[in-house]
């Protein structure tokens, strides 16, 4: 039996991102809910969240940001021999999406599947894409993470509907002589599932709100603090820190914990809401866009949600 050939490591080649054209405000939402901008803003810290239109599908959104992150990275499409869509918004389960982006982009005979894992979808992806080039399986990965979580929102339910967004997020993995992709820490909590739920496919999504909130305050920044130590650096040499964009407190009581003192802290959550899957690719493709992180910046990546799953792991900026 022959081995394929394997890289010494995996890194990041490039990100991408999209985001619906229509912003939804606070004060929008004050006009169908009992909600005001004040109320969201010390809860959650959303002041305006992009929402697609009803035409607009998870796979267009998906296709945007992979098709961004390509051409960013310099490759064409028969560089790519895998694609990974990360999502838990599809509309229908089957076709996946990831073959469906992959046929769109011109990706020829790809593998090609989706990953569930809400919104530690993305880094669980990214794990997955890194092992699959360094074992030999791939050569360069798509990572998508993409959501319409608006039509899984029931818009009269103030606790989700001041949070949720849509948008994408994409990253092209590639090989590399130097590790550049650190050793993923993951889990799951099951015994929390139904913290956040869809019961079934007429209903919507149900949170917890309180129950996350304390789960993620406290379990979380350990998780944070491993992968730092399996990438064998210190939080200190951290130039960012990329939580999944779930609320600014959460944000800022992981980072505060972490002790990441030098670290810019992604906040996409501000003007982005939480886009599950999508929010770490979309909010560090921002960063890098703005300028806030430089290529070779060492970057910590970190997804919690939905299961209850988490996943983390320490990069370096493209």
């Amino acid at each position: 039996m022959r081995i394929p050939d394997a890289a010494p490591g995996a890194k990041v080649l490039a990100f991408g991102h999209y985001q619906p054209a229509t912003v939804v405000t606070n004060d929008d939402l004050a006009k169908t809910i009992d909600t005001n901008d004040e109320w969201i803003q010390s809860r959650v810290g959303i002041k305006e969240r992009r929402i697609a239109g009803p035409a607009e599908s998870l796979e267009d959104m998906a296709t945007q940001a992979g098709g961004k992150a390509l051409a960013a990275s310099g490759l064409s499409a028969d560089d790519i021999d895998l694609v990974i869509v990360a999502t838990c918004t599809l509309e229908t389960q089957i076709p996946n999406a990831a073959a469906v982006v992959a046929h769109r982009l011109g990706i020829n005979s790809p593998g090609a599947f989706d990953v569930n894992a809400a919104c530690a979808g993305f880094c669980y992806a990214l794990a997955t894409a890194s092992a699959a080039v360094r074992g030999g399986a791939a050569r360069h990965v798509l990572v998508i993470g993409a959501e319409k979580l608006s039509q899984w929102i029931d818009w009269t339910d103030r606790s989700t509907a001041v949070i949720f967004a849509d948008g994408a997020g994409a990253a092209v993995v590639g090989p590399t002589d130097e590790p550049a992709i650190g050793p993923v820490v993951w889990g799951s909590s099951g015994d929390r599932s139904e913290a956040i739920i869809i019961h079934d496919r007429n209903d919507s999504l149900h949170q917890e709100g309180q129950t996350v909130f304390r789960w993620a305050t406290t379990a979380l920044h350990p998780v944070a603090k491993e992968a730092c130590d399996r990438a064998g650096i210190d939080p200190s040499q951290l130039a960012a820190f990329v939580p999944h964009q779930a609320n600014l407190r959460i944000i800022e009581a992981i980072a505060r914990k972490l002790g990441a003192e030098n670290a810019v802290i992604a906040r996409d959550i501000v003007t982005a809401g939480n886009t599950s899957a999508a929010s770490i690719p979309l909010a560090l493709s921002r960063m890098i866009e703005r300028g806030e992180v430089r290529s070779g910046d060492l970057a910590l990546l970190i997804g919690f949600g939905a299961g209850l799953t988490y996943a983390a792991q320490v990069i370096e900026v493209p």
